[in-house]
């Protein structure tokens, strides 16, 4: 009788457990759900992800993981087909904190777990060591990296989402010197893979230019005191000092600058051009100048709607990273479609030659050789009145504005 009673309220139980699991798969997100059945038959296609996505670059990564968010988002409402079966595209997202070696753990991940391409990493010295394994696992990579080693290495599979640092130090050596009439100039790096390589070819163009670098000074990616180097660099009186780095180094060095009574704009590339370098350096970002890969967000040809859209979906505004993500995602998933596969070594050769017409960014996504940007304009900001201002934009399809009207 006992046992008769126990097995009663065993059914009950199962029975029970069974209708909750039940309205548990019916109260489920459209999305998840559409994910779980392709994941049923096996038609998830994995877009691996990495950026720093903690630590003082953290909000780097996260701008730009959002732009893959909704590049991933918008191609599955179009409900994507492959090879004539229903696919469903999956973000997997890890943190390489912008360590080389953490890095390369993450590519041993992802190839590990058969992702079936890479949108990153983000710097170029974690996109460059990763980069040889997807190279030797054959996954494509469309990465944020701007050093001019990363697509030089002469693998096949690398590919940028923004124009290189040779564009943007060249465009930015002559600027200086020949806009902004600059003869003596100073060059301070942070001896990262970006910041020493953009450094270089901004000193490159300088040279060539006619203008005089007459000090070159070096710190790391964890300072935020500069008084002994601009204390040097004072005694030379130059007319910019150039800083290839990320914003947490420049924006204590835009303050202490104006602290030592130095006259000389800083002048940086696109890691300093961000809401979080005018909130750090505050009323001493006043007269900072920073290049960035591209036209303005409102002439880019889908800019305006992409603003729209980023800020309805995420209560933010735009910053710098996430239209080039968005459109390195959006191209990654074109040149699936087109080669009827999502397997690497069927879309890759589509990838090398893809002419995406409908991106944010661009409306001539197409690539070199080497797997750089064909159509990659530089825009010249300064900051002033607390926000960052247009100078001048070279190429990209965009007339230069008047950049004395900036200065």
């Amino acid at each position: 009788m006992q046992l008769n009673k126990l097995t009663s309220v065993s059914l009950a139980v199962a029975a029970a457990l069974a209708i909750a699991g039940c309205s548990q798969k019916q109260d489920a997100p459209a999305g998840e759900a559409s994910a779980a059945s392709a994941a049923a038959t096996g038609n998830v296609v994995k877009i691996g992800f990495a950026a720093p996505l903690t630590g003082p670059q953290a909000h780097y990564g996260e701008e730009y993981k959002n732009g893959v968010t909704l590049a991933i988002e918008d191609a599955n409402a179009e409900k994507p087909t492959i090879d004539g079966k229903p696919v469903t595209f999956e973000l997997v997202a890890e943190d390489d904190q912008a360590d080389p070696k953490t890095a390369t753990q993450m590519a041993q991940k992802f190839v590990d777990d058969k992702v079936n391409g890479i949108v990153g990493h983000f710097n170029s010295g974690t996109s460059i060591p990763a980069s040889k394994i997807y190279s030797d696992a054959g996954i494509p990579m469309i990465a944020m990296a701007t050093s001019p080693v990363f697509t030089a290495q002469g693998y096949k599979n690398t590919f940028r989402s923004m124009t290189s640092d040779t564009q943007q130090g060249s465009v930015m050596g002559q600027f200086v010197v020949k806009t902004l009439g600059a003869k003596k100039v100073v060059i301070v790096d942070d001896r990262t893979a970006y910041g020493q390589g953009l450094a270089d070819e901004f000193e490159k163009a300088v040279k060539a230019s006619g203008g005089e670098v007459v000090k070159r000074e070096f710190t790391n990616d964890k300072a935020t005191d500069f008084a002994a180097i601009l204390t040097t660099i004072k005694g030379v009186s130059p007319d910019v000092v150039f800083y290839g780095g990320a914003d947490a180094q420049s924006a204590p060095m835009a303050k202490q600058m104006k602290r030592l009574g130095l006259k000389a704009p800083l002048v940086s590339g696109e890691m300093t051009k961000t809401p979080t370098f005018l909130k750090l350096a505050g009323q001493e970002a006043e007269g900072t100048i920073a290049s960035l890969a591209g036209l303005p967000l409102d002439k880019m040809p889908k800019g305006a709607d992409y603003a729209s859209r980023y800020k309805a979906r995420f209560n933010m505004d735009v910053a710098t990273y996430s239209p080039y993500g968005y459109d390195a995602t959006r191209a990654l998933i074109a040149a699936m479609k087109e080669a009827n596969s999502a397997e690497p070594a069927k879309y890759l050769p589509v990838l090398a030659k893809i002419q995406y017409k409908d991106g944010v960014t661009s409306s001539n996504w197409t690539y070199d050789e080497k797997g750089d940007l064909k159509d990659g304009g530089i825009t010249v900001y300064k900051v002033e009145k607390g926000e960052w201002k247009v100078m001048q934009t070279v190429g990209g399809g965009a007339p230069a504005a008047d950049a004395s009207a900036a200065q």
